[in-house]
Protein backbone atom coordinates (compact mmCIF):
# COMPACT_ATOMS: atom_id res chain seq x y z
CA UNK A 1 0.00 0.00 0.00
CA UNK A 2 1.56 3.34 -1.14
CA UNK A 3 0.07 6.70 -0.35
CA UNK A 4 0.44 10.12 -1.32
CA UNK A 5 2.04 9.49 -4.86
CA UNK A 6 2.30 12.51 -6.64
CA UNK A 7 2.85 15.25 -3.44
CA UNK A 8 5.00 18.13 -3.93
CA UNK A 9 5.09 19.34 -0.75
CA UNK A 10 8.06 21.93 0.02
CA UNK A 11 8.51 21.30 3.52
CA UNK A 12 12.07 22.84 4.18
CA UNK A 13 10.98 26.43 2.82
CA UNK A 14 9.32 27.01 6.14
CA UNK A 15 12.07 25.36 8.30
CA UNK A 16 12.76 28.93 9.74
CA UNK A 17 9.06 28.68 10.88
CA UNK A 18 9.63 24.97 12.64
CA UNK A 19 13.18 25.79 14.11
CA UNK A 20 11.02 29.02 16.48
CA UNK A 21 8.02 26.54 17.22
CA UNK A 22 10.70 24.26 17.95
CA UNK A 23 12.28 26.78 20.46
CA UNK A 24 9.44 28.01 21.95
CA UNK A 25 8.03 24.59 22.98
CA UNK A 26 11.51 23.40 24.61
CA UNK A 27 11.93 26.87 26.48
CA UNK A 28 8.48 25.67 27.62
CA UNK A 29 9.38 22.72 28.40
CA UNK A 30 12.36 23.84 30.11
CA UNK A 31 10.78 26.38 32.18
CA UNK A 32 7.97 23.74 33.60
CA UNK A 33 11.02 21.58 34.34
CA UNK A 34 12.36 25.00 36.63
CA UNK A 35 9.21 25.70 38.15
CA UNK A 36 7.27 22.74 38.80
CA UNK A 37 10.37 20.03 39.21
CA UNK A 38 10.86 16.38 37.56
CA UNK A 39 8.18 13.93 39.65
CA UNK A 40 10.33 10.94 40.38
CA UNK A 41 9.21 7.69 41.31
CA UNK A 42 10.43 5.65 44.53
CA UNK A 43 12.71 3.59 41.68
CA UNK A 44 14.61 6.91 42.26
CA UNK A 45 13.77 8.46 45.51
CA UNK A 46 14.04 5.04 47.13
CA UNK A 47 10.24 3.89 49.44
CA UNK A 48 7.79 1.51 49.27
CA UNK A 49 4.83 0.79 47.07
CA UNK A 50 2.28 -1.72 48.31
CA UNK A 51 -0.38 -3.04 45.81
CA UNK A 52 -3.67 -3.94 47.94
CA UNK A 53 -6.79 -5.78 46.98
CA UNK A 54 -9.71 -5.17 48.87
CA UNK A 55 -13.11 -7.65 48.96
CA UNK A 56 -15.04 -3.87 48.15
CA UNK A 57 -14.21 -0.51 46.79
CA UNK A 58 -12.89 1.68 49.57
CA UNK A 59 -12.64 5.40 49.90
CA UNK A 60 -9.28 6.60 49.46
CA UNK A 61 -9.94 9.89 51.68
CA UNK A 62 -10.43 7.00 54.87
CA UNK A 63 -7.25 5.36 53.94
CA UNK A 64 -5.47 8.21 53.42
CA UNK A 65 -6.96 8.73 57.17
CA UNK A 66 -5.40 5.48 58.52
CA UNK A 67 -1.91 5.85 56.95
CA UNK A 68 -2.02 9.54 58.78
CA UNK A 69 -2.56 8.72 62.09
CA UNK A 70 0.35 5.82 61.70
CA UNK A 71 2.41 8.64 60.92
CA UNK A 72 2.70 7.85 57.09
CA UNK A 73 1.69 11.50 55.84
CA UNK A 74 2.15 12.74 52.32
CA UNK A 75 1.68 8.64 50.74
CA UNK A 76 0.60 8.26 47.18
CA UNK A 77 -3.03 6.38 47.30
CA UNK A 78 -4.87 5.48 43.82
CA UNK A 79 -6.79 3.09 42.49
CA UNK A 80 -4.86 0.21 40.39
CA UNK A 81 -6.58 -0.60 37.26
CA UNK A 82 -9.93 -2.01 39.71
CA UNK A 83 -11.48 0.16 42.05
CA UNK A 84 -10.84 -3.00 44.53
CA UNK A 85 -7.33 -2.35 44.27
CA UNK A 86 -4.99 0.57 45.93
CA UNK A 87 -1.48 1.32 45.04
CA UNK A 88 0.11 3.28 48.03
CA UNK A 89 3.23 4.59 47.37
CA UNK A 90 5.68 6.30 50.32
CA UNK A 91 9.31 7.47 50.49
CA UNK A 92 9.07 6.86 54.32
CA UNK A 93 12.55 5.13 54.96
CA UNK A 94 13.04 2.39 57.53
CA UNK A 95 14.83 -1.03 58.22
CA UNK A 96 13.50 -3.57 56.24
CA UNK A 97 9.66 -4.42 55.69
CA UNK A 98 9.65 -1.94 58.43
CA UNK A 99 6.61 0.71 56.03
CA UNK A 100 5.36 -2.15 55.02
CA UNK A 101 4.24 -3.89 58.13
CA UNK A 102 3.01 -0.17 59.47
CA UNK A 103 0.62 0.10 56.14
CA UNK A 104 -1.01 -3.18 56.70
CA UNK A 105 -1.70 -2.81 60.40
CA UNK A 106 -2.82 0.46 59.68
CA UNK A 107 -5.42 -0.77 57.06
CA UNK A 108 -6.24 -3.77 59.32
CA UNK A 109 -7.40 -1.43 62.23
CA UNK A 110 -9.57 0.76 59.58
CA UNK A 111 -10.62 -2.08 57.35
CA UNK A 112 -10.00 -5.38 59.50
CA UNK A 113 -7.63 -7.80 58.91
CA UNK A 114 -9.23 -9.90 56.50
CA UNK A 115 -10.71 -7.61 54.77
CA UNK A 116 -7.59 -7.19 51.87
CA UNK A 117 -4.90 -9.04 50.68
CA UNK A 118 -0.97 -7.74 49.82
CA UNK A 119 -1.02 -8.32 45.92
CA UNK A 120 2.57 -6.67 45.74
CA UNK A 121 4.99 -5.15 47.67
CA UNK A 122 8.03 -3.39 47.00
CA UNK A 123 10.91 -1.32 48.66
CA UNK A 124 14.10 -0.16 47.63
CA UNK A 125 16.70 1.86 49.25
CA UNK A 126 17.60 5.84 48.57
CA UNK A 127 21.38 4.41 47.68
CA UNK A 128 20.05 2.12 44.92
CA UNK A 129 17.82 4.74 43.63
CA UNK A 130 21.07 7.67 43.28
CA UNK A 131 22.46 4.17 41.21
CA UNK A 132 19.77 3.92 39.49
CA UNK A 133 19.71 7.24 38.61
CA UNK A 134 22.66 7.82 37.48
CA UNK A 135 22.49 4.87 35.78
CA UNK A 136 19.69 6.09 33.40
CA UNK A 137 21.43 9.46 32.63
CA UNK A 138 24.83 7.32 31.68
CA UNK A 139 22.33 5.13 29.23
CA UNK A 140 20.43 7.91 27.64
CA UNK A 141 23.48 10.21 27.08
CA UNK A 142 25.85 7.47 25.82
CA UNK A 143 23.30 5.99 23.28
CA UNK A 144 22.97 9.34 22.13
CA UNK A 145 26.95 9.88 21.21
CA UNK A 146 27.11 5.85 19.64
CA UNK A 147 24.11 6.89 17.25
CA UNK A 148 25.50 10.40 16.23
CA UNK A 149 28.89 8.39 15.24
CA UNK A 150 26.97 5.50 14.17
CA UNK A 151 25.42 8.40 11.84
CA UNK A 152 28.23 10.20 11.10
CA UNK A 153 30.34 6.81 9.85
CA UNK A 154 26.97 5.94 7.68
CA UNK A 155 26.63 9.61 5.99
CA UNK A 156 28.18 12.79 6.95
CA UNK A 157 29.63 14.44 10.00
CA UNK A 158 26.39 16.89 9.35
CA UNK A 159 23.88 14.09 9.39
CA UNK A 160 25.16 12.56 12.68
CA UNK A 161 25.14 16.14 13.91
CA UNK A 162 20.88 16.68 12.82
CA UNK A 163 20.49 13.15 13.85
CA UNK A 164 21.61 13.48 17.45
CA UNK A 165 19.94 17.32 17.90
CA UNK A 166 16.71 16.14 16.66
CA UNK A 167 16.96 13.07 19.45
CA UNK A 168 17.86 16.35 22.15
CA UNK A 169 14.54 18.06 20.93
CA UNK A 170 12.45 14.59 21.37
CA UNK A 171 13.97 13.82 24.68
CA UNK A 172 13.58 17.54 25.84
CA UNK A 173 10.03 17.91 24.31
CA UNK A 174 8.72 14.35 25.91
CA UNK A 175 9.98 15.25 29.38
CA UNK A 176 8.59 19.03 29.03
CA UNK A 177 5.05 17.66 27.98
CA UNK A 178 5.54 15.06 30.97
CA UNK A 179 5.93 17.61 33.46
CA UNK A 180 3.61 19.98 32.70
CA UNK A 181 0.76 17.44 32.58
CA UNK A 182 1.59 15.27 35.80
CA UNK A 183 -0.98 15.72 38.55
CA UNK A 184 -3.32 17.60 35.57
CA UNK A 185 -5.25 14.45 33.99
CA UNK A 186 -6.81 12.15 36.96
CA UNK A 187 -5.76 8.46 36.54
CA UNK A 188 -2.59 9.29 34.94
CA UNK A 189 0.92 8.97 36.66
CA UNK A 190 3.68 11.03 35.21
CA UNK A 191 6.23 10.45 37.89
CA UNK A 192 9.82 9.14 36.26
CA UNK A 193 9.88 5.51 36.73
CA UNK A 194 12.29 2.76 34.97
CA UNK A 195 9.20 1.64 32.72
CA UNK A 196 9.54 5.92 31.88
CA UNK A 197 12.93 5.80 31.21
CA UNK A 198 12.74 2.37 29.15
CA UNK A 199 9.91 4.41 27.35
CA UNK A 200 13.13 7.19 26.97
CA UNK A 201 15.46 4.88 25.19
CA UNK A 202 12.88 3.35 22.69
CA UNK A 203 11.70 6.90 21.82
CA UNK A 204 15.32 7.43 20.95
CA UNK A 205 15.86 3.71 19.02
CA UNK A 206 12.37 4.42 16.88
CA UNK A 207 12.85 8.45 16.38
CA UNK A 208 16.41 7.58 14.77
CA UNK A 209 15.40 4.59 12.57
CA UNK A 210 12.64 7.39 11.16
CA UNK A 211 15.70 10.10 10.53
CA UNK A 212 17.91 7.29 9.25
CA UNK A 213 15.14 5.88 6.71
CA UNK A 214 14.73 9.45 5.62
CA UNK A 215 18.72 10.18 5.52
CA UNK A 216 18.54 6.70 3.00
CA UNK A 217 16.73 8.36 0.74
CA UNK A 218 17.97 11.48 0.51
CA UNK A 219 21.75 9.69 -0.54
CA UNK A 220 19.94 7.60 -2.88
CA UNK A 221 18.33 10.83 -4.99
CA UNK A 222 21.75 12.85 -4.54
CA UNK A 223 23.10 9.95 -6.66
CA UNK A 224 20.26 9.98 -8.87
CA UNK A 225 19.52 13.59 -8.98
CA UNK A 226 22.94 15.44 -9.41
CA UNK A 227 22.15 18.60 -11.14
CA UNK A 228 19.45 18.97 -8.33
CA UNK A 229 20.21 21.06 -5.39
CA UNK A 230 20.34 19.49 -1.79
CA UNK A 231 17.12 21.51 -0.56
CA UNK A 232 15.20 20.08 -3.66
CA UNK A 233 16.57 16.98 -3.36
CA UNK A 234 15.04 16.93 0.34
CA UNK A 235 12.01 17.68 -0.01
CA UNK A 236 11.25 15.04 -2.91
CA UNK A 237 12.87 12.57 -0.45
CA UNK A 238 10.47 13.67 2.07
CA UNK A 239 7.42 13.50 0.00
CA UNK A 240 8.77 9.77 -1.15
CA UNK A 241 8.67 8.78 2.56
CA UNK A 242 5.37 10.58 3.23
CA UNK A 243 3.59 7.77 2.79
CA UNK A 244 5.93 4.99 4.38
CA UNK A 245 6.10 7.32 7.78
CA UNK A 246 2.49 7.60 7.70
CA UNK A 247 1.70 3.92 7.77
CA UNK A 248 4.78 2.93 10.17
CA UNK A 249 3.80 5.46 12.33
CA UNK A 250 0.14 5.23 12.71
CA UNK A 251 0.44 1.35 12.92
CA UNK A 252 2.45 2.45 16.18
CA UNK A 253 0.96 4.79 17.44
CA UNK A 254 -2.33 2.72 17.08
CA UNK A 255 -0.80 0.21 19.42
CA UNK A 256 0.55 2.89 21.21
CA UNK A 257 -2.80 4.25 21.96
CA UNK A 258 -4.76 0.66 23.08
CA UNK A 259 -2.08 0.16 25.56
CA UNK A 260 -2.77 3.41 27.02
CA UNK A 261 -6.29 3.34 27.65
CA UNK A 262 -6.36 -0.29 28.16
CA UNK A 263 -3.23 -1.14 29.19
CA UNK A 264 -3.53 -0.48 33.13
CA UNK A 265 -2.38 1.66 35.36
CA UNK A 266 1.41 -0.42 35.57
CA UNK A 267 2.09 0.92 31.47
CA UNK A 268 -0.21 3.92 31.13
CA UNK A 269 2.89 6.15 31.68
CA UNK A 270 5.16 4.47 29.44
CA UNK A 271 2.53 4.49 26.62
CA UNK A 272 1.78 7.88 27.10
CA UNK A 273 5.64 8.70 27.26
CA UNK A 274 6.27 7.17 24.01
CA UNK A 275 2.92 8.63 22.24
CA UNK A 276 4.29 11.59 23.12
CA UNK A 277 7.97 10.75 21.67
CA UNK A 278 6.30 9.06 18.56
CA UNK A 279 4.64 12.33 17.60
CA UNK A 280 7.39 14.55 18.09
CA UNK A 281 9.97 12.33 16.41
CA UNK A 282 7.70 12.14 13.38
CA UNK A 283 7.99 15.86 13.20
CA UNK A 284 11.77 15.88 14.21
CA UNK A 285 12.84 13.89 11.41
CA UNK A 286 11.59 16.10 8.65
CA UNK A 287 11.68 19.37 10.59
CA UNK A 288 14.61 19.41 12.80
CA UNK A 289 16.86 16.62 11.70
CA UNK A 290 16.95 17.38 7.58
CA UNK A 291 16.63 21.00 8.61
CA UNK A 292 19.86 21.07 10.05
CA UNK A 293 21.41 18.86 7.66
CA UNK A 294 20.15 21.57 5.29
CA UNK A 295 21.62 24.46 6.99
CA UNK A 296 24.79 22.71 8.61
CA UNK A 297 27.50 23.16 4.81
CA UNK A 298 25.53 26.92 4.45
CA UNK A 299 26.79 28.05 7.98
CA UNK A 300 29.69 26.18 7.71
CA UNK A 301 31.62 28.63 4.96
CA UNK A 302 29.63 31.66 6.89
CA UNK A 303 31.88 31.08 9.82
CA UNK A 304 34.91 29.77 8.09
CA UNK A 305 34.84 33.44 6.12
CA UNK A 306 34.15 35.80 9.45
CA UNK A 307 37.21 33.99 10.69
CA UNK A 308 39.18 34.37 7.57
CA UNK A 309 38.06 38.09 7.74
CA UNK A 310 39.31 38.86 11.61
Amino acid sequence: MRLFKTTNIPFLDSRGLWYIVSSIVIAAGLVAILVRGVSLGIDFLGGTEIVVGFKQAPEIGKIRAALSASGLEGAEIKTFGEPTDIIIRTTEQAEGTVVGDRIREALAGTYGAGSFDILRQYKISPKIGKELREDALYAIAWGLVAIMLYVAVRFKFSYGVGAVLSLFHDVLVTLGVIVIINGVIPGLNLEITLEVIAAFLTLVGVSVNDTVVVFDRIRENQRLYRSMDLKSVMNKSLNEMLGRTIITNGTILAVLFVLLFFGGEVTRAFAFTLVIGQLTGTYSSIYVASAIVLDWPRRLPARQAGRATA
